[in-house]
């Protein structure tokens, strides 16, 4: 069925929620009266059923074209999830074990100290590998064998295992590399994602877009002001990032950025592999994917061990929870963030990525939950945005477990940790 919005905007929100879930559905509408919307969807399963799929407003802001049922939509870092999924499948299958060395699969990583990083390590954000000072453009991010000789050359910035830092956008590059080696096929993530669990499951979500999607099916991404509340939100991460010697300006800016998953013409990039922020898709399939994994993954041959992974408690580096490139406090994992104060997104047992600019999906096997909300208007706050909390919010008070909001809900940074001393 279709339900309506404030006529004041004109904005048509279509859709269903479960009887006992209509509180979701007034936080969605008030995100388009209140809160500054522009086009977006949210989906939730509970107990391995869906009982929120909601769309509304413009995919488009310049023609004002709606957003449909079938729009997809460019979601950063929330790729993420997606692709720490398609590497937990490949645990499952033998293919590769958390614990081991990731140099035994791909002997050329063993570079510059970096022989002893473990797999875990890697995917946990502890390896010291946030940056890439080879020259990387779009040709050498469709090279992938170019690409992995700049991946095994980079000297990790300290011990690996000592620190944390956001391995914002060269962890997917590693992710897929690591995959290559291990599987018998050497196929790509993008492809190991789409033929393994994509196809599977039935998602409209890509880590590598064909040329066969048009151009009519894609949300236009708008951004809102860069600037002040994105840096008021923590100025120890403004000054660092701005600092030409700091790993918070080598990660942004010593990396491919954004850019990179953008065509003028095309709208997104096509048959092109940003692993860590290059997904476009529905929110309806990031929910279903993380309800799928969190509720055994049988449909994809999951190993309940893999789960088990997945759900435990994240093992800190030497250092602490610390993040030397966002300056914040919170928790890492096996391609994942769990629960943390900063993002309480549900029992110890949830993991689940969030994106800049808001979009956001993860997974909860206490309560057989899958969750995804995405936007085509990427707000500046750093950390939980005002419009998914929102959701987010909504989605627990209906199922009787409400989130515990904190003022570290905002990302607070931490308020200690000095800028590690690069390796020598």
């Amino acid at each position: 069925m279709s339900e309506k919005a404030s006529q004041k905007i004109n904005v048509v929100i279509s859709g269903f929620v479960k009887p006992g879930f209509e509180a979701v559905r007034e936080a969605f509408a008030e995100n388009f009266t209140r809160r500054g919307e522009l086009g977006a969807a949210c989906c939730m399963y509970y107990q391995g059923e869906k009982v929120v799929d909601l769309w509304g407003g413009v995919r488009n802001g310049a023609t004002g074209e709606p957003w449909e049922e079938d729009t997809m939509v460019f979601v950063a870092s929330t790729t993420k999830g997606l692709a720490a999924m398609t590497i937990a499948l490949a645990n499952s299958r033998g293919l590769l074990d958390y614990e081991e060395r990731v140099c035994t699969y791909w002997p050329e990583f063993a570079q510059n100290g970096k022989d002893k990083v473990t797999v875990r390590q890697l995917l946990s954000h502890q390896a010291g590998l946030l940056a890439l000072d080879a020259p990387v453009d779009r040709s050498v991010v469709a090279d992938l064998d170019r690409l992995a000789v700049a991946l095994a050359q980079q000297k990790p910035a300290w011990e690996p295992g000592t620190r944390q830092a956001y391995h914002g956008i060269s962890l997917g590059f590693y992710e897929g590399e690591l995959l290559r080696r291990v599987d018998p096929q050497h196929r790509s993530l993008g492809q190991f994602f789409q033929e393994e669990i994509a196809t599977p499951l039935g998602l409209d979500f890509y880590i590598r877009l064909p040329e066969g999607i048009p151009n009519s099916r894609l949300a236009t991404i708008q951004r809102s002001n860069p600037g002040l509340e994105f840096f008021r939100s923590n100025p120890r991460f403004a000054r660092a990032f701005v600092n030409p010697l700091s790993l918070t300006f080598r990660a942004f800016w010593k990396n491919p950025g954004m850019a990179v998953a953008f065509d003028a013409e095309r709208i997104y990039s096509r048959n092109l592999e940003v692993p860590s922020i290059g997904g476009v898709g529905t929110a309806r399939s990031i929910a279903k994917a993380y309800c799928v994994f969190a509720s055994g993954g049988q449909e994809v041959g999951l190993r309940k061990e893999t789960l088990q992974n997945l759900m435990a408690p994240p093992l800190p580096p030497k250092n602490g929870f610390f993040d030397e490139c966002l300056k914040i406090e919170w928790t890492l994992s096996l391609g994942f963030m769990k629960p943390c104060p900063a993002y309480p997104i549900g029992s110890p047992s949830a993991f689940g990525t969030p994106g800049s600019g808001g979009s956001f999906g993860f997974g909860d096997p206490q309560i057989g939950a899958g969750y995804a909300y995405v936007t085509n208007l990427l707000g500046a706050k750093q950390g939980t945005d005002p419009r998914e909390l929102a959701l987010r919010s909504a989605f627990h008070r209906s199922i009787g477990e409400p989130v515990q909001l904190r003022k570290s809900a905002s990302l607070q940074p931490a308020s200690k940790s000095k800028e590690p001393t690069a390796m020598k």
